[in-house]
């Protein structure tokens, strides 16, 4: 239910246009109960925490000096646009926030107006606000545009592309950095430093405080101001200013939660033609100490005890298997022990992907490239060409940002890379723009790849050990996100055959294919069948690519019924794959593929989200009796 504050200020903001009937104090107040909400939320409704936590003052000053919709906002990544859905008219059912049918966990256009762009991977906010800048002055529209960037999302180089247009075209917005020296886990590169060295002086930042209190009161002066505290920046600062000279107007660094004073710079910088970039002090998990004081695990926590800052999944009452991830990372730092020319590279999530074991076992065999998955690929190439054996770990849906460097820097030089492929599939409560729908369709047709997919964690091990053994050039492990199947992880290594699959099950009646943790599915599914009195053969391919053909043909032979099941797109993925084996070979079989449909699937559960799609165990059993009912009927006809 939702939660309420009686005689509550924050019960009176049912729009951005209710904010500007308050005073500084009570703005003051609002985001403390603002903050409190949302921790209160989270607590018993899992979602991102940390970011929203750091950006309450930002985003009540935002809607403060800005009319939106009609001035709009884009939020880059959007975990951090809690604060900003509450305001806008989604206070009373934000409690279901990320649930089956309920409100997304990102920005999202087809749920409210005031959600100027659809976002949920990161760097994108700069683009689409020049984009929507430049429609709205080809329009005559007088609308302002913003664009909310963190730290973190500016490493990644489709940001850079953006300022380094927009400083050029002269358009007029406003580009919010957020700089809270965090992404999920603390950044990393150049530009880290640079932010630091801005932030960290003293004497600059006193100059800047002191130059924007004149220009407030001397508003004809600004410019000359200006250039002068450009000359004093630079001998400060021992070089020019980054942004300025991309073309952005530089103001800041400013305190992100001081409200009056964020308030009136925003104001002043509304009046200012141009591309600007104000460059905003925060703090992730700001006003919950147990997010200040453990940013990352606090990025996302899931169930927590709000009071003691417990959280509730980590109960000994509550023990699980462990996640794939961890099998993965615990893994890959044993194969690194045992082959020295094995490194690992992530795009700032090695805490998601698990890899912090292999960092602090081999620190200078980790590389934490920032939020960039072109550069990853293309940089494991360069390592793999000079003799090491990289293991680059990618979420799915972050992958087809490295797409042409697959084909191109990794496949076309047949370099030895293993592409290890996290959150494979449906990922839940993420949505659309999280799930890993696509990567067996777009890497199937890459010429000479070897696509491989674990039914369970022991698969996971073995494939991953094979991969570094393998005379081949790339090699692509997915596996999905959530626990694993078992809590006894650790068996001695053994090679699998490169393109080889497996019976899990005999049956006479139909044949079920499947690959991936989709097996899990069709395992129940089978025991579910046998219960009927129906005979279901499992056949697990392990391989998309090379597919295991003589396996196929054993199928075709015993079976006139075959389902595939398949945690990625229906299209171009295994079922595709086995109906043209069908086809080519001209067997008389029926084939049902079962997966991901082809319409973006939203949030939910796992469980509600594989019921949708029809691949969970029930849905299996219902399209294997379908199946063999009609087969049965056209026969007897």
């Amino acid at each position: 239910m939702a939660i309420e504050y009686p005689d509550n200020l924050l019960d009176r903001i049912n729009s951005p246009s209710d904010l500007k009937h308050l005073t500084t104090d009570e703005r003051v107040n609002l985001a403390a109960q603002l903050r409190q909400f949302i921790i209160d939320s989270a607590s018993h409704n899992p979602g991102h925490l940390g970011a929203n936590l750091g950006v309450v003052e930002l985003t009540i000053a935002l809607h403060y000096v800005f009319d939106t919709p009609h001035d709009q906002i884009i939020w880059d990544v959007g975990h951090q646009a809690y604060a900003h859905k509450i305001l806008t008219g989604r206070r009373d059912v934000f409690h279901t926030n990320r649930k089956y049918g309920g409100l997304s966990g990102f920005p999202s256009p087809a749920e409210s107006k005031y959600d100027a762009f659809g976002v949920g991977h990161s760097s994108t906010s700069v683009s689409a606000a020049l984009g929507i800048a430049t429609a709205a002055k080809l329009k005559g529209d007088d609308c302002r545009v913003i664009a909310v960037i963190g730290d973190g999302s500016l490493t990644g180089g489709m940001a850079f592309e953006a300022l380094n247009h927009a400083g050029a075209s002269g358009a007029n917005m406003l580009v919010v950095l957020n700089d809270n020296n965090m992404a999920i886990d603390p950044n990393v590169g150049a530009l880290k430093e640079y932010l630091t060295d801005i932030t960290t002086s003293y004497t600059y930042n006193k100059l800047k405080k002191e130059v924007w209190n004149i220009m407030h009161k001397h508003t004809r002066s600004r410019r000359v101001i200006q250039q002068i505290e450009r000359g004093v920046k630079s001998m400060l600062m021992r070089q020019g200013n980054l942004f300025e000279a991309l073309g952005f107007r530089y103001f800041g660094p400013i305190d992100g939660h001081d409200t009056k004073y964020l308030t009136r710079v925003l104001q002043d910088m509304k009046r200012i033609e141009g591309p600007k970039l104000l460059h905003v002090l925060t703090v992730k998990g700001k006003g919950y100490k147990y997010a200040e004081n453990d940013q990352t695990r606090w990025h996302a926590p899931g169930l927590f005890n709000k009071d003691t800052g417990e959280l509730i999944r980590l109960s000994p009452a509550n023990k699980q298997p462990p996640l794939y991830q961890e099998v993965f990372g615990q893994t890959l730092m044993q194969l690194a022990e045992m082959n020295p020319r094995i490194v690992g590279i992530t795009p700032a999530m090695s805490t998601g992907c698990s890899m912090g074991h292999l960092m602090r076992r081999f620190p200078d065999r980790f590389f934490d490239v920032g939020i960039a998955e072109q550069h990853a690929v293309t940089f494991a190439a360069g390592l793999a060409k000079n003799g090491m054996i990289p293991f680059c770990n990618i979420y799915s849906s972050f992958l087809q940002r490295g797409y042409d460097q697959v084909i191109h820097d990794v496949a076309l030089q047949r370099l030895h890379v293993v592409l290890c492929i996290d959150r494979a599939g449906l990922v839940g409560e993420d949505g659309a723009t999280h799930h890993g729908a696509y990567d067996m369709a777009y890497l199937r047709a890459v010429p000479g790849i070897i696509i491989a997919a674990p039914m369970d964690e022991k698969e996971l091990r073995r494939l991953m050990y094979t991969a570094q053994t393998a005379d081949c050039g790339l090699f692509a492990i997915r596996y999905p996100k959530g626990y694993s199947t078992s809590t006894d992880t650790e068996e001695p290594f053994c090679t699998l055959p490169v393109g080889k699959g497996r019976i899990i099950r005999e049956g006479d009646d139909i044949g079920i294919v499947g690959i991936g943790a989709t097996g899990q599915q069709v395992t129940e599914a089978c025991i579910l069948l046998e219960d009927a009195d129906i005979h279901a053969a499992h056949y697990d391919m392990r391989f998309l690519k090379p597919l295991d053909e003589q396996l196929l043909h054993n199928i075709c032979r015993k079976h006139r019924c075959l389902i595939t099941v398949e945690d990625g797109t229906i299209i171009g993925g295994l079922g595709s794959a086995v109906m043209e084996f069908v086809c080519d070979h001209r067997y008389p079989v029926q084939v049902k593929r079962l997966g991901i449909p082809d319409s973006f699937v939203m949030h939910g559960s796992f469980s509600e989200l594989q019921r949708e799609c029809g691949y969970n165990a029930e849905g299996i059993v219902v399209t294997a009796k379908n199946m063999l009912q009609r087969h049965a009927l056209s026969h007897a006809g």
